[in-house]
């Protein structure tokens, strides 16, 4: 299994090479999904781990009093200065590197890939949709551990992809795309309209 999520990761970043590449200057500065952060912003902190030392990572958690999601925004926030295209250069120079979140494992590698890539294009209005054996792979480890910590509010809504067969929570149905349901787990503001 791990090798399939490995191949996964491999694969989900270069479609993000790729659609990243036809992106204009408007689209890398337009906002994200991520509130307050723009697109450059996104792939500043998803190439985080090919550019900077664990080292820089440890000191900056250390300055935010061991919040690692305070730290994560202000990295994001420096490095997002970057031209767009060192950025992109930092992922087209890493689609195999072997980075793993702190205890999440490639699982989490590939859930971090996938929900920040859903953060650009769902934003965006690209109409792309993550192939549905990587996002049965993150969906599979969506639990309500992972709406505590996204600090989504999903009490008394269950919910139903209409792609895949896929449910989660209980309650009243909110049925939608499978990546838009796994963007509800993880916290986000959908656009209009793509949920029913």
């Amino acid at each position: 299994m791990t090798e399939d999520i490995r191949a996964a990761i491999r694969a989900e970043r270069r479609d993000q090479v790729e659609l990243l590449e036809g992106l204009t200057g408007e689209q890398w500065d337009a906002p994200s999904l991520c509130a307050g952060w723009t697109t450059r912003h996104v792939v500043a902190h998803t190439t985080l781990p090919f550019r900077s030392r664990g080292t820089r990572v440890l000191l900056e958690v250390l300055k935010s009093g061991g919040r690692f999601n305070h730290a994560s925004d202000r990295m994001a926030r420096k490095d997002a200065r970057l031209p767009a295209e060192d950025l992109l250069n930092a992922l087209k120079t890493n689609i195999d590197h072997p980075w793993t979140p702190p205890g999440g494992g490639p699982a989490g590698a590939l859930s971090h890939e996938v929900i920040h890539g859903l953060d650009i294009t769902v934003a965006l209005g690209l109409d792309r949709v993550v192939p549905h054996d990587r996002l049965r792979l993150v969906l599979d480890g969506m639990t309500p551990a992972s709406v505590r910590y996204f600090g989504a509010d999903l009490v008394g809504k269950r919910l139903e992809a209409t792609d895949l067969d896929w449910t989660f929570g209980d309650g009243v149905p909110v049925r939608g795309q499978a990546q838009d349901l796994l963007l509800l787990v993880c916290g986000r503001t959908l656009p209009p309209g793509r949920l029913s």
